[in-house]
């Protein structure tokens, strides 16, 4: 596993920000980390980034324990905390080269500072002041420092804050290619985002983990369905051995309710079935919930 959560738990005085929360992330693949403001998000960043010391608990990553080997849990993890501290008066290549300093990069100092400025878009900037630059564009420093060293793992605290819709277009493209080989966590509270990126969601409220589960499993629950209407009667054997499908209920007209927890194989496979057995379908559809409706309902 490349990160580890296992029991923790932070006070501030009498205040627990977080409630005994665990929670594994494995290599390749986006997590989204959600929840209302003060739901402990960022304080369970920065407990995995060891800025924070938990109170109970542990936390590890790439096997390393978070308090007992800080220095080589920051070698592994990038980190773009939601404030993004940065330098307003360093030219933006004058900070990466800073930064590389810091993580030791010698020869390949120059090569990696070339690759993030091209990754993330900051040509056309990269000669000015950092103060200078708008808020987008500080937001990308902010993700080319957390990529410089080439980390295992990413967390990601509001990553495309700021961002016009042509940057989040690009920056949404460049986090979903580092998430086929780094393990990224991502927080935002931006649901479209979430749909847009991520696999698994977490989702935090009260400082205690309320839900953690695939996108479609939240969306569909337990008595989710994908409704189909075929041009002419279909027998239920047929439909319920479909891929996926749990049970087949008939309603008027040639219509069917497959129950299912897998509705993307099972909509892929009932266009194969209909193909294969000339079965015309005249409409289908799900009763699926959007990620922002599961949000409000949980943390409501």
């Amino acid at each position: 596993m490349s990160i580890i959560v296992s029991q923790i738990t932070k006070l501030y005085g009498q205040q627990k920000a977080v409630d005994g929360i665990s929670f594994e992330l494995q290599k390749g693949g986006i997590a989204g980390f959600l929840g209302p403001n003060g739901a402990g998000k960022s304080t369970t960043m920065k407990i995995i980034t060891g800025y924070l010391p938990p109170s109970e608990g542990q936390a590890s990553v790439c096997g390393f324990d978070v308090a007992k080997h800080p220095m080589e849990v920051r070698r592994r993890v990038g980190y773009l905390p939601e404030a993004n501290p940065l330098y307003p008066d360093m030219y933006v290549r004058e900070f990466l080269e800073f930064m590389a300093g810091m993580h030791r990069l010698g020869r390949q100092t120059g090569p990696r500072i070339r690759e993030m400025i091209g990754l993330t878009g900051l040509g056309p900037e990269q000669h000015k002041k950092i103060g200078a630059l708008s808020k987008g564009y500080k937001q990308r420093v902010g993700l080319a420092q957390a990529l410089l060293h080439n980390p295992e793992v990413l967390i990601l605290d509001e990553p495309t804050s700021g961002l016009d819709p042509n940057q989040l277009a690009e920056i949404r493209a460049l986090i979903k290619s580092l998430g086929e080989d780094k393990t990224v966590m991502l927080s935002t509270h931006i649901m479209q985002e979430v749909e847009a990126m991520c696999s698994r969601v977490i989702i935090i409220n009260k400082g205690r983990i309320i839900a953690d589960d695939a996108i479609s499993a939240l969306q569909q629950g337990g008595g989710a369905y994908i409704q189909v209407q075929f041009s002419e009667e279909v027998p239920a054997g047929e439909l319920e051995q479909l891929p996926g499908v749990t049970r087949a209920v008939a309603a008027e007209g040639h219509v069917w309710r497959l129950y299912t927890g897998e509705p993307e194989t099972v909509r892929k496979n009932l266009l194969q079935f209909s193909l294969n057995n000339n079965r015309n379908i005249l409409s289908l559809h799900s009763n699926s919930q959007s990620l922002e409706a599961v949000f409000r309902e949980l943390t409501n």
